[in-house]
């Protein structure tokens, strides 16, 4: 009898402590991704974001609606490659704009690992963020685990619930951020939602996922200066872009299937 209930203490002490590992990760991830991504920081980019991507699903629906003469179906799967790369093509864009930095030689920081899509860093305060671009099917569902957002996702390992056995907490170095669009199912050329989201590096769950609109509650609007992307860059002022540098396609990784195509 008190084996059994040596037993069940013992489950019960492991759940309550999962629980409480679950819900300090939480708390932990968000004040991370708050304070290193902050909201009153990067309001402008993420709403200049909101705009450009809205524009790009719009324009990528009309095109194909207008010019493209295929039947529904191939041409759902025409809108939906067009669309991605056209938000692809305004979210680097944008990014620079605001002061982001493409990774350099397409390669994962601290990391041999390539990646095919255009990630952003920013730095803030000598801490960087890893900024990618990632469509939903739905709002909170996951996105497509491709070769970049696999690759992107090891950067998030300490911030994976864990027992923490050196008692040192997590070790944080640039954390991978995505910025994630849902289309809207019942009007073409729209967008549901947009959200700002951090995956576990084992591609499993969200470890935090908040829609663009409540991330910036309670943040004004008076214009702020752009982040830095990295040591010894300049700091630019946000203004209006007078000139629109052509996206060149990431170069596809040879050898892979459908599921790791970084098309969505």
């Amino acid at each position: 009898m008190k084996v059994i209930q040596s037993a069940c203490s013992l489950r019960n002490f492991l759940i309550y402590k999962s629980c409480i590992l679950q819900f300090d990760a939480e708390r932990t991830v968000e004040h991370y991704i708050k304070r290193r991504f902050p909201p009153a920081l990067f309001k402008n980019l993420y709403l200049d974001l909101e705009d450009r991507l809205s524009a790009s699903a719009l324009k990528a629906f009309t095109m194909v609606r207008d010019h493209a003469g295929l039947d529904p179906k191939p041409s759902r799967e025409l809108e939906g490659h067009a669309r991605f790369r056209m938000m692809e093509k305004a979210f680097r864009e944008t990014c620079e704009l605001h002061g982001g930095k493409l990774l350099e030689n397409g390669i994962i920081p601290l990391t041999d690992l390539k990646i095919f899509q255009p990630f952003m860093r920013f730095e803030v305060n000598g801490q960087g963020i890893i900024f990618g671009l990632a469509a939903m099917p739905e709002p909170k569902a996951l996105p497509v685990k491709n070769v970049s957002r696999k690759a992107g996702v090891t950067l998030n390992y300490y911030l994976s619930p864990r027992l923490d056995l050196d008692g040192t907490g997590p070790k944080i170095g640039d954390i991978f951020v995505l910025f994630l669009v849902a289309r809207d199912r019942e009007r073409g050329g729209k967008i549901s939602e947009f959200a700002i989201g951090v995956i576990d590096a084992a591609y499993e769950q969200y470890l935090f996922y908040e829609p663009l609109d409540k991330y910036l509650e309670g943040y004004a609007d008076e214009p702020v200066t752009a982040p830095s992307s990295g040591t010894g860059a300049k700091t630019p002022i946000i203004s209006l872009k007078k000139t629109i540098k052509p996206f060149v396609p990431p170069e596809k990784p040879d050898g892979d299937n459908d599921n790791d195509r970084d098309t969505k």
